[in-house]
Protein backbone atom coordinates (compact mmCIF):
# COMPACT_ATOMS: atom_id res chain seq x y z
CA UNK A 1 0.00 0.00 0.00
CA UNK A 2 1.36 3.35 -1.17
CA UNK A 3 0.90 6.03 1.12
CA UNK A 4 1.00 8.48 -0.91
CA UNK A 5 -1.69 7.19 -3.50
CA UNK A 6 -4.06 6.74 0.25
CA UNK A 7 -3.26 10.25 0.48
CA UNK A 8 -4.43 11.94 -2.92
CA UNK A 9 -7.64 9.93 -2.93
CA UNK A 10 -11.07 11.66 -3.22
CA UNK A 11 -12.37 9.74 -0.16
CA UNK A 12 -10.45 7.34 2.31
CA UNK A 13 -11.26 4.23 4.01
CA UNK A 14 -13.76 4.74 6.79
CA UNK A 15 -11.85 1.65 8.56
CA UNK A 16 -8.02 2.93 8.22
CA UNK A 17 -9.80 6.27 9.96
CA UNK A 18 -10.93 5.18 12.35
CA UNK A 19 -7.96 2.49 13.00
CA UNK A 20 -6.18 6.12 12.75
CA UNK A 21 -7.84 7.79 15.44
CA UNK A 22 -7.48 4.93 17.70
CA UNK A 23 -4.06 4.78 17.49
CA UNK A 24 -4.15 8.65 18.04
CA UNK A 25 -6.24 8.64 20.86
CA UNK A 26 -3.87 5.57 22.66
CA UNK A 27 -1.05 7.74 22.05
CA UNK A 28 -2.20 10.71 23.62
CA UNK A 29 -3.60 8.13 26.57
CA UNK A 30 -0.03 7.08 26.94
CA UNK A 31 1.93 10.26 26.84
CA UNK A 32 0.21 12.56 27.51
CA UNK A 33 -2.26 10.87 30.12
CA UNK A 34 -5.17 12.70 28.09
CA UNK A 35 -7.75 11.97 26.78
CA UNK A 36 -8.73 12.99 22.85
CA UNK A 37 -11.49 15.79 22.69
CA UNK A 38 -12.19 18.85 21.31
CA UNK A 39 -14.59 20.89 23.26
CA UNK A 40 -12.62 21.88 26.22
CA UNK A 41 -10.79 24.18 23.27
CA UNK A 42 -14.10 26.38 22.93
CA UNK A 43 -13.90 27.28 26.96
CA UNK A 44 -10.45 27.79 26.88
CA UNK A 45 -10.29 30.25 23.98
CA UNK A 46 -13.56 32.07 25.52
CA UNK A 47 -12.04 32.43 29.21
CA UNK A 48 -8.73 33.59 26.95
CA UNK A 49 -11.19 36.36 25.52
CA UNK A 50 -12.68 37.22 28.23
CA UNK A 51 -9.82 37.66 30.63
CA UNK A 52 -8.60 40.09 28.15
CA UNK A 53 -11.43 42.63 29.44
CA UNK A 54 -12.02 40.87 32.62
CA UNK A 55 -8.96 38.79 34.02
CA UNK A 56 -10.49 38.69 37.58
CA UNK A 57 -13.89 37.11 36.55
CA UNK A 58 -12.17 34.53 34.53
CA UNK A 59 -10.52 33.64 37.79
CA UNK A 60 -13.37 33.63 39.96
CA UNK A 61 -15.94 31.52 37.53
CA UNK A 62 -15.73 28.19 39.17
CA UNK A 63 -16.08 26.85 34.82
CA UNK A 64 -13.68 28.81 32.92
CA UNK A 65 -11.16 28.66 36.54
CA UNK A 66 -10.56 24.72 35.90
CA UNK A 67 -9.85 24.99 32.84
CA UNK A 68 -7.62 28.34 32.63
CA UNK A 69 -6.44 28.74 36.39
CA UNK A 70 -3.16 27.47 36.99
CA UNK A 71 -3.28 26.13 40.78
CA UNK A 72 0.60 25.87 42.48
CA UNK A 73 1.53 22.44 41.03
CA UNK A 74 -0.33 22.28 37.21
CA UNK A 75 -0.13 25.03 35.08
CA UNK A 76 -3.00 25.40 32.90
CA UNK A 77 -1.90 27.09 29.12
CA UNK A 78 -4.65 28.53 26.77
CA UNK A 79 -2.81 26.77 23.95
CA UNK A 80 -2.26 23.23 24.13
CA UNK A 81 -2.19 20.30 22.71
CA UNK A 82 -5.71 19.82 22.49
CA UNK A 83 -5.81 23.31 20.81
CA UNK A 84 -3.17 22.51 18.37
CA UNK A 85 -5.50 19.79 17.61
CA UNK A 86 -8.28 21.38 16.54
CA UNK A 87 -6.01 24.29 14.29
CA UNK A 88 -4.50 20.68 12.82
CA UNK A 89 -7.90 18.73 12.34
CA UNK A 90 -9.30 22.37 9.96
CA UNK A 91 -5.45 22.21 8.19
CA UNK A 92 -5.98 18.13 7.87
CA UNK A 93 -9.30 18.87 6.24
CA UNK A 94 -7.72 21.36 4.04
CA UNK A 95 -4.56 19.09 2.68
CA UNK A 96 -6.92 15.75 2.31
CA UNK A 97 -9.34 18.56 0.11
CA UNK A 98 -5.57 19.39 -1.83
CA UNK A 99 -4.48 15.69 -2.16
CA UNK A 100 -7.71 14.38 -3.16
CA UNK A 101 -8.60 17.08 -5.39
CA UNK A 102 -11.91 17.40 -4.31
CA UNK A 103 -14.19 20.18 -5.87
CA UNK A 104 -15.00 23.09 -3.22
CA UNK A 105 -18.26 22.21 -1.50
CA UNK A 106 -21.37 23.72 -2.52
CA UNK A 107 -22.11 26.70 -0.50
CA UNK A 108 -26.04 25.25 -0.26
CA UNK A 109 -26.22 21.93 -0.63
CA UNK A 110 -29.21 20.39 -2.89
CA UNK A 111 -31.03 18.70 0.29
CA UNK A 112 -30.43 21.82 2.27
CA UNK A 113 -32.10 24.35 -1.09
CA UNK A 114 -34.79 21.81 -1.61
CA UNK A 115 -35.99 22.25 1.86
CA UNK A 116 -35.12 25.66 2.72
CA UNK A 117 -33.95 26.91 -0.03
CA UNK A 118 -31.04 28.57 -1.69
CA UNK A 119 -30.17 31.31 0.38
CA UNK A 120 -26.41 31.23 1.83
CA UNK A 121 -27.59 33.40 4.46
CA UNK A 122 -30.17 31.18 5.75
CA UNK A 123 -27.41 28.08 5.07
CA UNK A 124 -24.52 29.68 7.20
CA UNK A 125 -27.13 30.87 9.56
CA UNK A 126 -28.09 26.99 10.18
CA UNK A 127 -24.82 25.94 10.10
CA UNK A 128 -23.69 28.04 12.78
CA UNK A 129 -26.95 27.78 14.97
CA UNK A 130 -25.98 23.80 14.87
CA UNK A 131 -22.26 23.99 15.55
CA UNK A 132 -23.57 26.50 18.86
CA UNK A 133 -25.90 23.49 19.97
CA UNK A 134 -23.67 21.14 19.32
CA UNK A 135 -21.20 22.86 21.21
CA UNK A 136 -23.39 23.61 23.99
CA UNK A 137 -24.88 19.79 24.66
CA UNK A 138 -20.86 19.26 24.30
CA UNK A 139 -20.24 21.30 27.41
CA UNK A 140 -23.35 20.32 29.31
CA UNK A 141 -22.41 15.96 28.94
CA UNK A 142 -18.99 17.01 29.71
CA UNK A 143 -17.24 16.07 26.40
CA UNK A 144 -18.19 16.34 22.60
CA UNK A 145 -18.36 13.40 20.47
CA UNK A 146 -14.68 12.84 19.93
CA UNK A 147 -14.41 12.99 24.02
CA UNK A 148 -17.32 10.47 24.91
CA UNK A 149 -17.61 8.71 21.68
CA UNK A 150 -13.96 7.86 20.94
CA UNK A 151 -12.44 8.50 24.11
CA UNK A 152 -15.07 7.35 26.54
CA UNK A 153 -15.76 4.09 24.38
CA UNK A 154 -12.29 3.25 24.23
CA UNK A 155 -12.47 2.86 28.09
CA UNK A 156 -16.08 1.24 28.42
CA UNK A 157 -17.55 4.49 30.28
CA UNK A 158 -21.06 3.65 30.36
CA UNK A 159 -21.88 7.63 30.52
CA UNK A 160 -19.99 7.42 27.09
CA UNK A 161 -22.49 4.45 25.35
CA UNK A 162 -25.08 7.03 26.80
CA UNK A 163 -23.93 10.40 24.97
CA UNK A 164 -23.69 8.24 21.79
CA UNK A 165 -27.37 6.33 21.91
CA UNK A 166 -28.30 9.94 23.01
CA UNK A 167 -26.85 11.72 20.06
CA UNK A 168 -27.33 9.45 17.55
CA UNK A 169 -31.24 9.72 18.41
CA UNK A 170 -31.62 13.04 18.20
CA UNK A 171 -29.37 13.41 15.54
CA UNK A 172 -32.15 11.23 13.42
CA UNK A 173 -34.92 12.84 15.30
CA UNK A 174 -33.71 15.63 13.80
CA UNK A 175 -32.58 15.05 10.56
CA UNK A 176 -36.46 13.45 10.08
CA UNK A 177 -37.69 16.81 11.71
CA UNK A 178 -35.73 19.07 9.13
CA UNK A 179 -35.57 16.94 5.73
CA UNK A 180 -38.80 15.69 6.12
CA UNK A 181 -40.40 15.45 3.38
CA UNK A 182 -43.22 17.05 1.82
CA UNK A 183 -46.28 15.04 1.27
CA UNK A 184 -48.00 15.48 -2.02
CA UNK A 185 -51.77 16.39 -1.70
Amino acid sequence: MKWSCQLTKPSWSPYVVGVGIGVLSWVTFGFMDKALGTSTTMVRAAGAVEGVVAQEHVESNAYFAKYLVSSANKVNPVFEWQFALVVMLVVGAFLARKLGRVAAPQAVPPTWAARFGPSRTRRYAGAFLGGVLLLFGARMAGGCTSGHGISGGLQLAVSSYLFLGAMFAGGIATALLIFRRRRSS
